[in-house]
Parts: C-alpha cells; structure tokens; sequence
C-alpha cells in the first residue's frame, strides 16, 4: 500500500495507507486506514489541493452527505471490504 504522509494545523505528521482512490464530481479522494494489515479504522480525504500548490493538500472529510456518497462508491469499488 502507498503511504500518505498527513501533517495536521499543529504540524504533527501521521502516516495513513491508501487503500483506494476515486474521483467524484471532479474531485479526488482517498480511502485511508491507520494499519497496514489487520482491523483498522479508516478514514476519507478529499484533495483539495490548488493547482498551483507543489504538494497535494488533503483533508478529512466531514460532510455527512459527501461522506455518504464517497463511502458508497468505495463500498462498491472493495466489496470485499467491511467498511463499517
């Protein structure tokens, strides 16, 4: 799995592993978990990252529509995978 390196306002990095990406109403997203292997909890960012920007800019999205819509589609991109 790529890794993702996530710097957050305070400037603590964490690391995340892509499980999949997708593209919605133009924009870029990714479904994220904490381990690499096992359980995990799983999370979606949206790049929301500017053309002119020299690194991708993500956050985390919370929404709770967009979250639903992007969920759905990851649901059926990994159908072998719980997302719950």
């Amino acid at each position: 799995m790529d890794k993702v390196f996530f710097t957050d306002e305070n400037g603590n990095q964490e690391v995340f592993y892509c499980i999949e990406q997708t593209r919605l109403a133009g924009k870029t997203y990714l479904l994220v978990t904490d381990r690499e292997e096992g359980d995990a909890d799983c999370w979606i960012l949206k790049d929301i990252s500017r053309d002119e920007d020299p690194q991708a800019q993500y956050c985390f999205v919370e929404d709770d529509d967009e979250l639903e819509a992007v969920s759905a589609v990851f649901g059926e991109l990994l159908e072998d995978i719980d997302l719950r």
